[in-house]
């Protein structure tokens, strides 16, 4: 089971993930340049948080356009699993693999902090180790997570059971004040129809281990190394 991480001109969060996958779950992780054209014999790819091309223009929307994406997108359009973390989720949704866009938070700040997610769906491959009725404790770091779709998207979402994650309040409450950025109906991460494919705003790479601070988002990679090892390797 081996892993790629993809490394953009101004990714910050790429060595974090390296990190959680070889030094928390000790499976093999290289980093992936953005000039590649392959993602080599990789079972899964992380797209990591940061500022990928200084977010010129609109975050993501540069890296969407390297040549690894190309590769990504034919990776994922034969079953390969592809998870976006922050800057990950925006690149994703601007590249047309996940539906909506990522826009300014309401109010214009920068939030980084920490925030409550309950868990909208266990049916994927990014949270079916999550136990039931747990809600997680994961920290946020952005600027554009405003989560935006049109009204039959979010119907989409809905009924398809795309919504992988929304914010909550410390009571379990789904509430506006619990939405740090403005998101519509709370969400904090989706993944595409063919559940192979999963983004979210929060960071769990920097919530792996109990040294800091808490240890939820492992979770998340705990789920996606289940479901690899009853997938069968890709032709």
């Amino acid at each position: 089971m081996k892993f790629a991480v993809l490394q953009f001109p101004g990714s910050n969060c790429d060595q974090d993930c390296v990190h959680v996958l070889r030094s928390v779950f000790g499976r093999p992780t290289e980093l992936l340049w953005h000039k590649e054209y392959s993602v080599g014999d990789a079972d899964a790819v992380f797209i990591p948080g940061g500022f990928s091309y200084g977010d010129y223009l609109r975050t993501g929307s540069i890296a969407r356009f390297s040549p690894v994406m190309g590769a990504v997108k034919e990776f994922a359009d034969n079953g390969g699993f592809v998870f976006g973390i922050c800057n990950g989720f925006q690149i994703l949704c601007e590249a047309g693999m996940l539906p909506g866009a990522l826009i300014r938070n309401r109010s214009l700040q920068f939030r980084c902090e920490h925030v409550y997610l309950q868990t909208a769906t266990h049916d994927s491959p990014f949270t079916g180790q999550i136990p039931e009725g747990k809600n997680l404790r994961i920290p946020i770091a952005h600027g554009e997570g405003n989560y935006f779709c049109d009204d039959e998207t979010l119907q989409s979402l809905e009924d398809n059971g795309q919504i992988l994650f929304q914010y909550i309040d410390a009571e379990g409450d789904l509430t506006d004040h619990a939405n740090p950025n403005g998101s519509r109906a709370n969400i904090a991460g989706i993944c595409n129809e063919k559940r192979n494919v999963g983004g979210m705003m929060p960071h769990p790479e920097r919530a792996s281990e109990a040294v800091l601070g808490g240890d939820d988002g492992r979770l998340i990679f705990q789920s996606l190394i289940a479901t690899l090892k009853t997938q069968p390797p890709l032709a």
